[in-house]
């Protein structure tokens, strides 16, 4: 099974590293530790096994087998199933990637399954290893393991919003300065703002959830305090993401606005130049019509005539057009 941390808290005080998740097992049910697990993209069948040990609700392992799950929270009994979604802005291709992330907390026990992370397969053991360093929190058992993969998951959210208004600065100054495929970025922009919204807007409930439940299942204050901590960037980061849909919302109503206008301006200056063309045609088509009895048709300046007349109201149309601003 693919492990990446396997870490045995005694007493909730000194962290133990385990040989094997067997160890860690025996450990939990004999000695009363706590254990602190993260797997990388485990089988069906090793969650199968995960299951069995810790006595983990069918449901919820089956909804960790199949993957691709919404930030949820749900208590199966005394054990708590969330989802939730990692991300990272890349620069270098300008977009944002996604992760998913399911943890089991139980009364003894801590499981982070990873099945994707773009920040790297250490982010998840890293955040969690971090709570060795704090005794008050580590005695709080694996709800304060919890805080730290929400807190972990939710820092990671500033850089990409970050990351997502430099890209609509642009797109706003791109909009008045003619670039090539405004739309197109706009609407990929849209999507990757609906996805960091789907990402961060369910995790205000499940933080509130949990701090409606602190009392009946004995989270301590400071914990309580750090995870309200969490929901005021939660907050913060879900309130730039609903701007940011705003903006693009808008930044879409522009450029169709601008393609109108564009559009309009271009079918005046055709207007404008067929008027220009038909004057002269006009007179050539009188010219060239084969009548022997004709007014004009034998004067000598029947010719230089009727081409100062094509000029002349070329020239008068193309003045008018040009005082209306149509070219």
């Amino acid at each position: 099974m693919p492990v990446s941390l396997n870490t045995v808290y005694v007493d909730q005080i000194a962290p133990v590293p385990a040989s094997s998740l067997d160890d860690t097992v025996r450990m939990v049910r004999e000695s009363g530790a706590s254990a602190c697990i993260c797997l990388d993209q485990p089988t069906a069948e090793e969650l199968g096994d995960l299951a069995v040990a810790f006595d983990l609700h069918e449901l919820a392992i089956e909804d960790s087998a199949l993957g691709h799950q919404r930030p949820k929270l749900e208590r199966y009994g005394d054990t708590l199933f969330a989802v939730l979604k990692p991300a990272l802005y890349v620069d270098a291709d300008e977009v944002v990637e996604f992760g998913e992330v399911h943890a089991f907390v139980g009364p003894q026990f801590f499981i982070a399954v990873v099945k994707a992370d773009p920040r790297g397969p250490n982010a998840i053991p890293r955040a969690l290893t971090r709570m060795s360093g704090k005794p008050g929190l580590v005695s709080a058992g694996p709800q304060a393991q919890l805080w730290a993969l929400f807190d972990s998951i939710v820092d990671g959210y500033q850089p990409v919003a970050d990351g997502l208004e430099e890209d609509i600065n642009q797109i706003e100054d791109q909009l008045f300065s003619g670039v090539a495929n405004t739309s197109k970025r706009i609407y990929e922009l849209f999507g990757e703002v609906v996805d960091f919204q789907r990402a961060t807007r369910p995790l205000r409930l499940m933080l509130e959830a949990l701090h409606r439940g602190a009392d009946k299942y004995h989270m301590p204050v400071e914990l309580q305090r750090r995870f309200r901590d969490v929901l005021d960037h939660v907050i913060q980061i879900t309130d730039r993401a609903d701007t940011f849909r705003t903006l693009l919302q808008n930044a879409l109503t522009v450029d169709a606005t601008l393609a109108q206008q564009k559009q309009n301006d271009d079918t005046k200056r055709i207007s404008g130049w067929a008027a220009i063309l038909f004057a002269p045609t006009l007179i050539a088509a009188i010219y060239g019509m084969n009548f022997d009895h004709m007014p004009e048709l034998h004067w000598a300046l029947g010719y230089p005539l009727s081409i100062v007349l094509m000029v002349v109201f070329a020239a008068v149309l193309w003045v008018v057009f040009k005082a209306k601003r149509w070219f």
